[in-house]
């Protein structure tokens, strides 16, 4: 009788029943494709039975883990892409870091000028579709060699850009670096702003050099903050795929995520999977390391108060040309690629910039048989416009799931906190995050190519994508909700139960308007990130689905450049402006706190 109590009072309170709820739909959503894609690298898949002598689809089989990791094949599938992917993403953390934390250090401790602009301009090429420096590097650095026509550089140099500058791992490691530098500015830039001066004043007291200070004071301070940037960017940069397709496939420079495409796309997809699968282990693991650095962080900490008064470094004759320089590289950055992108758009004859051979045909041109299979311009293409619904359709869909679940999860965690309960449920909703997009894109792949129970077969539907997006990206809308739970009394909601207000009138009229900015947030950072994604959408994208990113893709895959760029720019655009309406409505700025005056 006593658990019969007990059993009414818990289904009484919502909280509960979210948790549970929640709890058996993300075990489904995120375990179950865990344990299918470990059982798909073991089983015979139809593409396969050529070469799986006497296998029926479906048998057990230790033949694609003996392929990758064991065969005389090996180290062409897996060691080549697995090594050239480890250089890339060392090579990606040290320019990251060099240059984000670079600039941090001279926005935050000296006084260098143009720190505003400098700040909110540095953390543009991270809003920004990693791929899109990819495209302009392209743009300018291509050769005849390889690229058919040469870039931008070559035609008004004359000098032609060898095949390690312009393909390869060089511009795949400049790329990704220039993209995650924002990243480590922020980390870095944080705990610099937010740094008591007083040891830095006493050494100077003491008539210690600035590189002393910096040496033995700042560095050891900032430390940890450099680690979990380090491990961050060594995880993103391993997952990333469209810079190393981008950049290497030409050359033949293959990564574990281009390597995992062309698998899973050909007649091995066990093999995929298995990569798949290692890459999600190394995510695990790194992400595991950087929460043991963080949680340590809180026994570094030997500062006890802020000085009211920073002393910056005066960098006297060099402040001048320091901060006109580092303005003009950012500039260059940000500006630059979004012109090559409607210079080459315009461009006729590759590789011929003269204003004879401008048009614009690839924009509102008719199409003609000749060029690019009679393909239309992109404002008057209805496949692009398609895209483009497409896009902003998965994209609504995916944000609308995306948050309004997460503010259930984020209400029920904190509710139950520090129970099994909320718990498993907080690390479940924070589980997608760990997967490399591609991975986790192989995994819904996997799932849900055939029926599970009542599921039907999803694999090239528009509902897989929602799917796929919502899940992968209901962390971000989990965690914005959590904080915001976090900074509401309980007294508010309580108040509203003793007036005999319902708990769904409670959260529409009380709690939602009360943190609606952070709410808010959970539904347009899933937007945003839907929009400029490729990476997990990649594998499951057919004819039926497109989404622009993936035609972009396509068209570059093509040789259609100049649809390409067009396609680039549009996007661009659009991810740029939406992220502006994002710091508009809900007033957050990712480079507020570290920004100068």
């Amino acid at each position: 009788m006593n658990y019969k109590n007990r059993f009414k009072s818990f289904i009484k309170k919502p909280h509960n029943i979210i948790l549970v709820s929640l709890a058996f739909i993300l075990i489904y959503l995120t375990v179950i494709p865990m344990i299918t894609i470990i059982l798909d690298t073991f089983t015979v898949h139809q593409s396969e039975l050529m070469r799986v002598k006497g296998a029926q689809v479906g048998d057990f089989t230790l033949y694609h883990w003996t392929k990758v990791l064991f065969s005389s094949t090996s180290k062409k599938i897996f060691y080549e892409p697995f090594l050239n992917t480890l250089y890339v993403a060392f090579g990606t953390c040290f320019i990251a870091i060099l240059l984000g934390g670079m600039v941090a250090w001279l926005v935050t401790r000296t006084n260098m000028r143009y720190k505003g602009i400098i700040s909110t301009l540095f953390i543009f090429p991270y809003i920004m579709p990693s791929w899109t420096l990819a495209m302009a590097w392209l743009n300018f650095f291509k050769n005849s060699l390889v690229g058919g026509a040469p870039g931008i550089f070559t035609a008004l140099t004359g000098i032609e850009i060898p095949n390690w500058f312009a393909y390869g791992p060089f511009p795949i490691i400049v790329v990704l670096g220039l993209h995650y530098a924002p990243f480590a500015y922020i980390l870095i830039g944080g705990i610099l702003r937010n740094m008591d001066a007083n040891l830095e004043e006493a050494a100077l007291i003491l008539k210690a050099s600035r590189a002393k200070i910096m040496w033995k004071i700042t560095i050891p301070i900032v430390l940890p903050a450099m680690l979990s940037t380090f491990l961050l960017v060594f995880s993103s940069a391993m997952s990333a795929f469209a810079v190393p397709a981008f950049l290497g496939t030409s050359v033949r420079y293959q990564v574990l995520t281009t390597q995992m495409y062309r698998t899973l796309n050909g007649l091995n997809p066990g093999y995929g999977y298995i990569m798949a699968l290692i890459m999600i282990g190394i995510g695990v693991l790194i992400l595991g390391v950087n929460q043991r650095i963080i949680g340590k962080r809180k026994s570094f900490t030997t500062i006890t108060g802020k000085s009211s008064n920073i002393a910056l470094i005066n960098l006297r004759a060099f402040r001048t040309p320091i901060s006109v320089i580092l303005l003009s590289m950012i500039i260059i950055v940000c500006i630059v690629p979004l012109l090559s992108f409607a210079l080459e758009s315009f461009i006729m004859e590759p590789g011929n910039y003269s204003f004879d051979n401008f048009t614009t045909i690839f924009w509102v041109g008719e199409g003609s048989p000749e060029l690019a299979n009679g393909e239309p311009g992109i404002l008057r293409n209805s496949s692009i416009f398609q895209g483009l619904w497409n896009s902003v359709k998965l994209s609504v869909l995916v944000a609308f799931i995306a948050g309004s679940v997460g503010i259930l999860a984020g209400y029920a965690i904190v509710k139950k906190k520090n129970t099994r309960l909320s718990s498993l449920v907080n690390n479940l909703a924070f589980f997608p995050y760990l997967m490399p997009s591609m991975a986790f894109g192989a995994i819904y792949l996997s799932m849900f190519a055939v029926r599970r129970g009542f599921i039907p077969p999803l694999y090239g539907t528009f509902a897989l994508l929602v799917l796929v997006g919502s899940v992968k990206y209901l962390p971000f809308a989990s965690r914005a909700s959590v904080g915001a739970m976090h900074q509401l009394s309980n007294e508010i909601e309580e108040a509203g139960t003793i007036q005999g207000i319902g708990w769904g009138k409670r959260m529409l009229k009380i709690i939602i308007p009360i943190q609606k900015s952070s709410f808010l947030s959970g539904y347009l950072l899933p937007f945003i990130s839907s929009m400029r994604e490729l990476s997990l959408y990649i594998l499951l994208v057919t004819p039926s689905a497109r989404i622009l990113t993936t035609m972009l893709f396509q068209y570059n895959e093509k040789g259609w450049n100049q649809y390409a760029n067009a396609i680039n720019l549009l996007i661009v655009l659009f991810v740029v402006i939406s992220n502006l309406i994002v710091n508009k409505v809900t007033g957050a700025s990712i480079d507020k706190g570290i920004g100068g005056q």
